[in-house]
């Protein structure tokens, strides 16, 4: 069973999102959260997929000479693309708002990658969600700014919270991607390395 094969890996997971990290234990994955700092600055001739690709091998770099055998790291980074431009944390409040205002009453798209490294190999997925916020209030914008402080959120919102409860109108592809992880393709990936066809 694969699960008998997973149970004698070591899965380390450098990230301190809750919500990623709930997502592992939804999916009955064992996890050992390991986050080590790095600054995230990449080439500016990248574009969507290729900046969180970049970055979630980048992360992974820090791990390289710690890892022992049978111990996968992985690593993540979530991208909101806007129009040719990539939405990162705000730094703050006017920041989060400008972001909110040019995404109401449009299309986006969230991108998350997620590199799987071992000693031996490393495996790097992504997943792509379009997204269409309603047109938002100055009020609506202001209320989740002051009462959620989405600062350390890409787009400077999360779906999950309560503006993605009234605010978002339309969802194409893994909502799962936009809360932080696709969790489909980390579930395939994950069976794929303990199988053996990676």
């Amino acid at each position: 069973m694969w699960t008998d094969k997973l149970k004698k890996v070591k899965l380390i997971l450098a990230s301190g999102s809750p919500r990623r990290k709930q997502f592992f234990e939804d999916l009955d994955l064992e996890v050992t959260i390991d986050v080590r700092p790095v600054n995230e600055i990449y080439p500016d001739q990248l574009k969507g997929s290729e900046i969180s690709d970049y970055l979630a091998v980048l992360k992974a770099s820090k791990f390289k000479e710690t890892l022992t055998k049978n111990e996968v790291v992985i690593t993540s980074d979530t991208v909101v693309w806007y129009k040719d431009m990539s939405l990162a944390k705000p730094a703050d409040d006017n920041e989060a708002y400008s972001m909110l205002r040019v995404l109401s009453n449009d299309w986006h798209e969230v991108i998350t990658s997620v590199c799987f490294t071992t000693i031996h190999i490393q495996k790097i997925v992504n997943c792509t969600t379009q997204v269409k916020f309603k047109e938002l209030t100055d009020e609506e914008i202001w209320h989740y700014i002051r009462k959620y402080k989405p600062f350390d959120k890409a787009g400077g919102y999360g779906i999950q919270e309560w503006i993605g409860l009234i605010g978002i109108e339309e969802i194409r592809g893994s909502h799962a991607n936009v809360v932080g992880l696709p969790t489909h393709l980390v579930h395939k990936t994950l069976m794929d390395m303990v199988q053996g066809v990676i």
